[in-house]
């Protein structure tokens, strides 16, 4: 019934949008709208995926399960939002990594004096995870290279280069992860293909599933377009930054969904599907989605290269990659864990709202 209740917020945006009513409200009440639409996303492909069998519902998982925030960072690259864009990857690792693995593990914990998850999967998603913080802090050593010992003027043309090589190898390895899990040691994760079909039984037809999906899509891009065209002047009224949405409020919006998917997994002891489900989505926001706004940009003329000018962005990636591997690597968590993971991401939360605007 949530869903269907929220739906309201999408007509509402349109007449704000259409009668030209104060940014701040077209900004929050199009949040709202992404919202459900987000949520259908996710139930139509989660229908596609237990009617196609384990690998290619595997893979559709794999493929869409970060599509409405693909979208929403898309039209943020059009717009010429680069900076904001780059937050919103910066901060969709940290709310899946910090708020909904911690948030999973504390309820969870709460409920279960001890919870326990494979471990092997686990290290392996810690080992990737460790690749895609390497992989975001060169294309930023590589800048502070040419700027300082090369002493190069101008390296943006550069920069773009080794973003688009970055990039490549990215998508590469996600591929690669991708046919690791699904074919060659599918018995590794073994334990998470069996919930999924518990979990999520196909009641919609092959049609009804690719309506909705068709349908909440060009809702997402739609609403999308309303938050990003109204994004500039709202901030300045709610008196928050670009980048403070960016990395906060637009992953929120994303994967709100999704979050909470994690969250029920885990309170019912699937504690497998829910670190599947937050460190899974991470690794997808690292080794696909980032590296497909690279290649957009590129061929639409708004070239974004992956170089992070904010310091404190590098700061929690790492500290969030640390903490998230100390909890997964020994398959077994208490609500302790979870607590530590939230205060994590609560330090940062107030250092983005002081960054200086």
């Amino acid at each position: 019934m949530f869903r269907y209740g929220m739906l309201v917020f999408i007509p509402l945006a349109l007449v704000l949008e259409f009668t030209h009513a104060p940014a701040v409200w077209i900004f929050l009440v199009s949040a709202l709208a992404l919202l459900p639409l987000a949520s259908w996303m996710g139930q139509a492909t989660e229908e596609l995926a237990a009617r196609a069998g384990s690998t290619v519902g595997g893979l559709l998982n794999a493929t869409f399960g970060n599509a409405a925030e693909l979208i929403i960072a898309v039209v943020a690259l059009l717009a010429g939002k680069l900076e904001v864009v780059k937050a919103s990857i910066t901060g969709s690792i940290l709310s899946n990594l910090l708020l909904v693995l911690g948030l999973s593990i504390f309820l969870g914990g709460l409920r279960y004096l001890r919870q326990n998850f494979n471990a092997h999967a686990a290290g392996l998603s810690a080992s990737l995870l460790t690749l895609t913080l390497i992989a975001f802090m060169l294309p930023t050593l590589f800048d502070l290279a040419e700027r300082n010992f090369f002493k190069v003027l101008d390296p943006t043309l550069p920069d773009e280069l080794f973003s688009l090589a970055t990039a490549g190898v990215l998508i590469l390895i996600y591929l690669a992860n991708i046919y690791f899990t699904l074919r060659t040691h599918k018995d590794l994760v073994s334990g998470l293909d069996e919930a999924h079909p518990e979990e999520h039984p196909a009641t919609w037809s092959v049609p009804v599933a690719v309506g909705v999906l068709a349908a909440a899509t060009v809702g997402v891009a739609v609403m999308a377009e309303f938050l990003v065209g109204s994004l500039e002047a709202a901030t300045e009224v709610l008196g928050l930054s670009e980048f403070f949405v960016g990395i906060i409020l637009i992953p929120l919006v994303g994967n709100a969904a999704e979050h909470f998917a994690a969250v029920v997994f885990a309170m019912k002891n699937k504690m497998d599907l829910a670190v599947q489900i937050a460190v899974g989505s991470s690794l997808q926001i690292a080794l696909l989605v980032a590296p497909i706004l690279v290649l957009v940009g590129y061929f639409a003329g708004r070239p974004m290269d992956l170089v992070f000018h904010n310091p404190l962005e590098l700061a929690a990636l790492a500290a969030s990659i640390l903490a998230t591997n100390a909890v997964v690597r020994d398959g077994e968590s208490n609500w302790l864990e979870g607590f530590l993971l939230l205060g994590v991401y609560a330090l940062l939360g107030f250092a983005f709202f002081f960054t200086p605007r």
